[in-house]
């Protein structure tokens, strides 16, 4: 049985990859980051010899159906900053690495094109290719799986076309005394979110780390600049200590803006799903995993 090709580690890839793992179906992961969970993400960044810890991407999740909080119990995520938002535990990246566990997943690997040959799909890569795989799943966000599914599926493609995201600049910064604010900010000018990320359970709480995530109106007007440029303006309107030291991650297809309206695609041999397709939660992504496990396992 060839096995089947699943481009994007993330929750959705992740999700799908499990399904079908559990039903006896082969199956290859790939993934262009250099770790799985693609938006559960966690930076840990050494300074003065002391490590320091960011969950700049999801920094919270929340289930509302029961597959997925099975799931957050199964890897014993923890109530925060309320009982309806759940976090993993050392960082949000537990819960990815904990879905990847058994799975075959090659990680850095940037799949550039698809090939249909009479063995099977091909999957290009800077390294060469892999396959012959029975069916390749797409799960990336939109505008980087339309230019591998267009030359194969353009009606596939141009259905994602409709998917519409914001960015969102992120800055990670430490400081050396806690500052006098609440552990959660929200639409605070330039400022759209903004979390001690030390008060987290399983985090040291003898730090103090923040994460800052810019407005999506902020994100979009600074969207090609550098790090250097938008950090200093995010860090003056949260507060005037000077922190320990402060990076920035450029998140480019950060919040849902328009979704698909359909949990999946699938069209017998190519098949895409992402919370693009139904909204713009970890849930979502999830949920969508699992709709196109289940149209595979169907066909």
């Amino acid at each position: 049985m060839l096995p089947i090709a699943i481009i994007g580690a993330g929750l959705a890839g992740l999700t799908a990859a499990r399904l079908l793992t559990a039903a006896g179906r082969p199956v290859r992961l790939f993934d262009k980051g250099r770790g799985v969970g693609g938006r559960l993400a966690t930076r840990r960044v050494t300074h003065e010899g002391a490590t320091h810890s960011f969950d700049h991407g999801a920094q919270y999740v929340r289930a509302e159906g029961k597959d997925f909080a099975a799931l957050l119990d199964e890897i014993q995520a923890r109530p925060w900053p309320d009982s309806l938002r759940r976090v993993a535990a050392p960082g949000m990246s537990a819960l990815g690495r904990a879905m990847a566990g058994g799975l075959d997943v090659a990680t850095a690997r940037e799949i550039r094109g698809l090939r249909r040959e009479e063995a099977g799909w091909f999957l290009d890569h800077a390294a060469g290719a892999e396959g012959p795989f029975a069916a390749v799943l797409v799960t990336t966000p939109a505008p980087q799986a339309i230019p591998l599914l267009a030359p194969h599926a353009p009606r596939l493609a141009q259905s994602l076309a409709s998917i519409r995201y914001a960015p969102c600049w992120t800055v990670l910064a430490a400081f050396p005394r806690r500052l006098p604010l609440p552990d959660t900010l929200r639409h605070r000018g330039i400022i759209g979110w903004a979390a001690r990320d030390s008060a987290k359970p399983g985090r040291d709480a003898s730090q103090e780390n923040w994460v800052i995530q810019a407005s999506a109106a902020f994100s979009a007007a600074h969207l090609e600049e550098t790090p250097e440029q938008v950090i200093p303006p995010l860090l003056a309107a949260f507060t005037a200590e000077a922190p320990l030291f402060a990076q920035a991650h450029r998140w480019r297809y950060a919040l849902l803006q328009s979704p698909l309206g359909s949990p999946c695609l699938w069209d017998g041999a190519l098949g895409y799903a992402s919370d693009g397709c139904i909204a713009g939660r970890a849930e979502a992504a999830f949920d969508s995993g699992a709709a196109l496990a289940r149209k595979v396992l169907a066909a």
